[in-house]
């Protein structure tokens, strides 16, 4: 008797695991994308995948802005059709990471970044978004530009969960023990009465402080010439662009050599054109046949956010303004941020989640807004 059951158990078995194989053989050759994988892997219809999908593309049209870092909690829904869009400043040279993190490990969620077209008739192109089953995004940015972020949790969702964003610089800070601070000439500056520009940053620090190498490279060229005095050309081999290392005192023994982030290149002078100035590092970044290019965000060290991570029992209820007028607002804060509309008493919202002292929501008509949460109380 056991025989017979185990028989059909077994079929069952390898029938699936065929099913599973040729899915994969199948993905080699058609590369679904995350969203129709999860479609087909889940059996979900047509109907139903078009109206999550909807919510998806709709969510393009949010104009709600944040800064990194950014840290945000709440709860999925299941069938709630949730999605959470936000609009961030980034620059090459910058990385962002973005972090999902629900409460249950089986919840899917999708991440996609998107860059701002000025002359298309799209207005977001896509640039990345995650693999399938994948809650972590890295991406590092290539052009200037307004981003947005989607996140849209699966169709039948039930956690908690947060949301964790920041950004960090791609390179190390070139001169040993330098903050943010020592950085006190950027770039643009006013050169020769006018006549040029300043094509690079000034870190000021004491006369033989090491210079380091940003990244991973090739020593191309080293030596004494021109107005950069003594110098040194650091080839960055992923990135086809080279670091320019100038008014240094000395320059360590290195000739065409390989280098690793974080070793001596020379240490900090005034050689060159700046014998009248305080000894400093020049720091250039030049770009191919593109020339000169801005490099503060490259080395702009962002601190570690501390992503300290708030109850979320209490944002599962949807809210009802309190006041007779409540604003929305853009960002969540009243600095600097715009007004985006106005509600009025015992309107009620859909909690998205919640960023410090700030309710994320999306009102009755769809539109997405941060609002106080002196404004608004449960239903």
């Amino acid at each position: 008797m056991k025989r017979l059951i185990i028989i059909p158990l077994l079929l069952i078995f390898v029938f699936l695991s065929g099913c599973s194989q040729l899915n994969r053989a199948k993905d080699l050759v058609t590369n679904p994308t995350a969203r129709e994988r999860y479609q087909r892997d889940f059996n979900i219809s047509s109907d139903l995948f078009q109206i999550w999908e909807e919510q998806a593309r709709l969510a393009l049209s949010d104009s709600i802005q944040i800064e990194l870092p950014y840290l945000q909690t709440g709860r999925f829904l299941p069938k709630s059709f949730q999605v959470y869009s936000y609009n961030v400043q980034l620059n090459p040279g910058e990385r962002i990471d973005i972090a999902v993190e629900p409460d249950s490990a089986s919840s899917l969620v999708f991440i996609d970044l998107f860059v701002r077209e000025n002359d298309s008739v799209a207005a977001y192109r896509k640039v990345t978004g995650t693999e399938y089953d994948k809650r972590y995004l890295r991406n590092e940015i290539k052009e200037p530009g307004l981003y947005k972020i989607v996140i849209q949790p699966e169709i039948n969702a039930n956690s908690a969960f947060s949301i964790k964003m920041r950004k960090s610089s791609v390179y190390d800070f070139p001169v040993a023990g330098g903050a943010n601070k020592n950085i006190q000439s950027l770039w643009g500056a006013s050169r020769d009465g006018g006549r040029r520009s300043h094509e690079g940053i000034d870190i000021f620090a004491l006369r033989g402080t090491p210079v380091i190498a940003a990244t991973n490279g090739r020593i191309t060229s080293s030596g004494e010439r021109g107005l950069g005095g003594k110098q040194v050309w650091l080839r960055d081999t992923e990135r086809g662009q080279s670091l320019y290392y100038a008014h240094l005192d000395s320059i360590a023994p290195l000739g065409n050599s390989r280098v690793k982030k974080g070793d001596t290149l020379g240490f900090v002078g005034n050689t060159g054109n700046a014998r009248t100035t305080a000894p400093h590092l020049h720091f250039g970044i030049y770009k191919g046949y593109s020339g000169a290019i801005d490099p503060l965000s490259f080395v702009y060290q962002i601190p570690e956010p501390d992503f300290a991570v708030a109850t979320v029992d209490t944002l599962v209820q949807d809210r009802l303004v309190t006041r007779t007028t409540s604003n929305l607002r853009d960002q969540p804060t009243t600095r600097n941020s715009r007004i985006i509309g106005n509600l009025t008493a015992q309107d009620t919202l859909q909690m998205l989640g919640k960023a410090k002292e700030w309710f994320h929501i999306r009102t009755a008509q769809k539109q997405a807004a941060f609002i106080h949460e002196s404004l608004v109380s449960p239903i």
